[in-house]
């Protein structure tokens, strides 16, 4: 047994920050991002038997978070804005601090209006820089589904964006 909690202890450390960075992109709130990590984590080593190794690690640890995520966003309240709590940089001076949270919470808006299949997509396929492919597997859907809803994703994405630019000029 304790071989297993080594290569538990070695995936965490491996990925415990891009598992972090999907649960806050997929929209956990912020109180919650701790807890979906753990959660994430606790069911790769209740299913580490499991892990046939048809995927990398890191594609096995972000279909898990996907689904983590899901259950989160689904319990927590409306109008949180995990971006901008979780991704907002200490340290910049106040003009830049404003500015950088202006902008979190404009993709967070923006990402919240996407529907969740689409937002998944964008975020695994645009932010995390998987394949579409590796998405495919993530999600367990075909590989065209991917596409058809990174397509849709981006376009909505691209006009949504385009409106935030023309309210704040």
């Amino acid at each position: 047994m304790p071989a297993q909690a080594l290569d538990l202890t070695a995936l965490y450390e491996s990925h415990a920050r891009q598992v972090w960075r999907m649960a806050v992109r997929l929209g956990v709130a912020p109180a919650n991002v701790e807890d979906a990590v753990q959660e994430v984590f606790l069911i790769a080593h209740r299913q580490t038997r499991a892990f046939a190794g048809r995927s990398s690690a890191s594609t096995w640890l972000i279909g898990i978070a996907v689904k983590v995520a899901a259950t989160y966003r689904r319990k927590q309240s409306r109008g949180t804005v995990p971006l901008v709590e979780a991704l907002a940089a200490p340290g910049r001076g106040p003009d830049e601090e404003l500015e950088q949270r202006q902008r979190l919470y404009e993709l967070e808006d923006v990402l919240r209006r996407l529907p969740p299949e689409q937002r998944e997509i964008v975020v695994l396929c645009d932010l995390e820089q998987l394949t579409a492919p590796e998405v495919a597997e993530v999600l367990e859907v075909n590989v065209n589904t991917v596409y058809s809803r990174l397509r849709l994703g981006r376009a909505a994405l691209t006009r949504a964006l385009t409106e935030v630019g023309k309210d704040s000029s």
